[in-house]
């Protein structure tokens, strides 16, 4: 016999000690990457409006930053840097000197132990916003892996664990991995952004990062948010251009596309972007009393790992360790 009575599932509900005896999906702080934000300039330092609760680091400031970090128990973050000077070619992310080497070299010397990722794009290092050198008012592919090769070369000699290139060039993996290799520094790894979708949940981040694009879009280099199988195909290609990491971007609203690329990679760790859009509509939801701002971020936060998720890049990373560690203490 297996339907009802025989079978009742509920008993499997009854308590919280079963619950947690059955529960299929944990989130752990180790799951979580904090994402932040360091400018050049200190005068364009302090918190940023559309993300409440977070804020544009000065090198000055980043310290303390980066001891809160460490303190919640996140051993990873995802480094954005923002620099005083702008070109239409993107050249300030390619200079040793520039801001992500230094704030790379900051961390590095402050938590030697904390994994730092570092973005690889220039859409914050070009005076026009968009995420590659222009050419014919079109963007260009080649000469851009151009640039993200070097970008990336950098911030690995400032002591970076993982580049992380996020400009969804054809090709961007590979000339990356090359370059890296040529500079005696294959013990660098490559997380994608394999699977990074032309999202209207990105505004956020491109007021804290100074990155909108000064005209037209980016659906000429980024994904159609129609296209799953397409997103399939980007992290293929990635992962047989040797990447270590894949990703798929924003993470909420492409459960599904996740769900898809662990199945077609499941030799390689996935990672999940849980996007500026994303935090912000939870924080706006939670301060005016709609939802409960903890346990939705913590369901969303759970959706995404149940999906297929290795790791969460998320804004919520710290408060989210803190308050699992309070739940275990």
């Amino acid at each position: 016999m297996s339907g009802f009575p025989v079978r009742r599932l509920r008993r499997l509900r009854g308590s919280e000690a079963v619950r947690a005896l059955v529960c299929e999906t944990r989130l752990s702080a180790d799951d979580f990457v904090q994402p932040i934000f360091v400018v050049e300039d200190p005068a364009a330092a302090g918190p940023i409006q559309a993300l409440p609760g977070m804020e544009r680091h000065s090198l000055g400031s980043l310290d303390g930053e980066i001891d809160r970090i460490a303190a919640a128990g996140i051993q990873a973050v995802l480094v954005f840097g923002m620099p005083s000077d702008k070109d239409s070619t993107g050249t300030p992310a390619t200079k040793p000197g520039g801001i992500v080497p230094a704030a790379v070299r900051r961390i590095r010397a402050r938590h030697p132990g904390l994994l730092v990722i570092t973005d690889v794009c220039l859409c914050s290092f070009t005076d026009h916003g968009h995420c590659g050198v222009l050419s014919n008012g079109h963007i260009d592919n080649d000469a851009t892996l151009t640039q993200l090769a070097a970008a990336a070369v950098v911030q690995a000699q400032a002591g970076a664990d993982i580049v992380a290139p996020s400009a969804m060039m054809d090709g961007m993996v590979a000339r990356i991995r090359a370059n890296l290799d040529a500079s005696f520094l294959s013990d660098t790894a490559i997380l994608s952004y394999s699977s990074k979708f032309a999202s209207a949940f990105y505004g956020p981040f491109r007021e804290a990062a100074g990155s909108s694009p000064q005209f037209g879009n980016r659906r000429g280099y980024q994904l159609d948010p129609a296209n799953a199988r397409q997103a399939v195909e980007e992290a293929r290609l990635d992962a047989a251009e040797g990447a270590d990491m894949l990703m798929v971007k924003p993470a909420l609203p492409y459960l599904d596309v996740i769900v898809r690329v662990r199945a077609a990679e499941p030799g390689l760790p996935l990672v999940a972007y849980q996007v500026s859009g994303e935090y912000s509509m939870l924080k706006a939801a939670a301060a005016n009393g709609w939802i409960d701002e903890a346990s939705a971020v913590d369901e969303t936060l759970t959706a995404i790992k149940r999906a297929g998720a290795d790791a969460i890049i998320t804004y919520f990373a710290a408060d989210a360790a803190r308050r699992l560690a309070h739940a275990h203490s």
